[in-house]
């Protein structure tokens, strides 16, 4: 069996006092496009850096196609960066912007117009070899820094924050043709983005950060349907967080323990080393509850207290008499605001999953 093509072990690294990454461990196989997800603060940009050679590791070691490149220079490295500003030279034409990198290395005249001209075609810009960077729109200039990071052949790519410049209409065609260029060439290349729809939409794998941790990797369906932790489940898609109480098997009563009000008991959840009694987060989806007469059976009663039209679906923002709010996916005219309701699970949607977050005061057993 063949190892990965990129593989990060154990990389850390701390500002001052500050740990900014904290062993990071993950693999990518050569051809994939993996993409790094997270908050601002969660340590992507860093570790993409130290991917790069920008930055130091006060730990760990990366490894690329057998090769230690841990204490390489980055021009030792091979790699290609495409930057989050795009850093063209506005006085050159995009053929000349594009065969910069291969004019330095000394390459022979014909063959850099010979490469240029083989990767114009690959980012959908054949014919601009002549135009100067400011008479092209800002998704072209993106494809423009993509075709320059390709021309030096390199055997991994970096792409930090690349659509972050551009207007949400302009964002998602780049987006496309970006990913497009990247899968005719098939070079492995990590991305980094804030954004979980970029996210989701262009990587074949999704390593999602949070402080400096590695949260989880996986393809977007895991990550939605399969979370590891309680912050996956919370970060990916839409979700509301309530608490609860692991019964047994697979109930949970939702309600917090310290209050008053009466919580109901929820069967069909997913819990992972989850101990009967612990208190617990109840990750929700919108879709995985729905609107129902307040007094039905395990509904918690609420209120409508906003709502959001999104074309087909409708989402309905409930405060619940348990003290938490719940976002709940219906039809534009199931409710308006100030209606009261009740907020069951939806048979067939997506079920619920919990972890846990300490031990409980309430007894586990059933009423």
């Amino acid at each position: 069996m063949m190892a990965p093509f990129l593989i990060v072990h154990r990389l850390s690294k701390k500002f001052g006092d500050r740990t900014v990454l904290n062993e990071i461990s993950l693999d990518v196989e050569e051809g994939e496009i993996l993409v790094l997800l997270g908050p601002s603060g969660s340590g992507k940009t860093t570790l993409l850096r130290l991917i790069a050679g920008f930055e130091n590791p006060d730990g760990g070691s990366l490894r690329v196609a057998g090769e230690e490149v841990t204490q390489l220079s980055p021009n030792r490295r091979n790699f290609g960066m495409v930057f989050q500003h795009y850093a063209l030279f506005p006085h050159l034409s995009v053929g000349e912007n594009v065969a910069f990198g291969l004019e330095a290395r000394k390459m022979e005249g014909r063959a850099i117009r010979s490469r240029v001209a083989e990767l114009l075609p690959l980012v959908d810009l054949e014919g601009f070899e002549d135009r100067r960077v400011h008479q092209i729109s800002g998704g072209q200039q993106q494809r423009v820094a993509l075709a320059r990071a390709l021309a030096t052949d390199p055997r991994l790519l970096l792409l930090d924050e690349p659509l972050s410049n551009l207007d949400p209409t302009l964002r998602e065609r780049t987006r496309r043709q970006l990913k497009q260029a990247l899968r005719r060439v098939s070079i492995t290349a990590i991305w980094v983005t804030h954004e979980q729809e970029e996210a989701f939409d262009v990587g074949d794998r999704v390593a999602l950060l949070a402080g400096g941790r590695l949260e989880q990797v996986g393809t977007p369906k895991q990550l939605y349907r399969e979370p590891q932790t309680s912050f996956v489940a919370g970060f990916v898609g839409r979700a509301s967080v309530l608490p609860g109480v692991f019964l047994a098997a697979d109930s949970v009563r939702v309600g917090d323990p310290q209050s008053e009000e009466q919580g109901v008991d929820w069967p069909g959840v997913v819990a992972r080393q989850v101990e009967a009694g612990a208190a617990v987060d109840l990750v929700v989806r919108p879709e995985g509850v729905q609107l129902v007469e307040p007094s039905a059976d395990r509904a918690l009663a609420g209120e409508v207290t906003g709502r959001r039209y999104a074309g087909e679906t409708t989402y309905y923002r409930v405060q619940l008499s348990i003290g938490v709010v719940v976002e709940v996916a219906g039809s534009a005219e199931e409710a308006r605001v100030g209606d009261r309701v009740g907020v069951a699970l939806r048979p067939g949607g997506p079920l619920p999953h919990i972890f846990s977050r300490g031990p409980a005061r309430i007894s586990h057993r059933r009423p």
